[in-house]
């Protein structure tokens, strides 16, 4: 059986943090800015860590970088 390739597309958008847990960057800052407020955009740009019903899933993608 050969090894499990890590998925590059999800590598490129997902970081492992040194706890071990994943984070991902914040949907809906590329496009439709004015109609947004200073605190939305501002609370956007940070990340966040992805779902426990994803976490599964994202492992298994990015098994080698774990």
């Amino acid at each position: 059986m050969p090894k499990m390739k890590t998925h590059k597309g999800t590598a490129k958008r997902i970081k492992v943090t040194g706890t071990g847990k994943v984070c991902r960057r914040q949907a809906g800052l590329s496009h439709l800015m004015p109609n947004k407020t200073s605190k939305q955009k501002r609370h956007l740009r940070k990340g966040t860590a992805l779902s426990s019903s994803d976490l599964k899933r994202i492992k298994a993608q990015i098994s080698n970088l774990l």
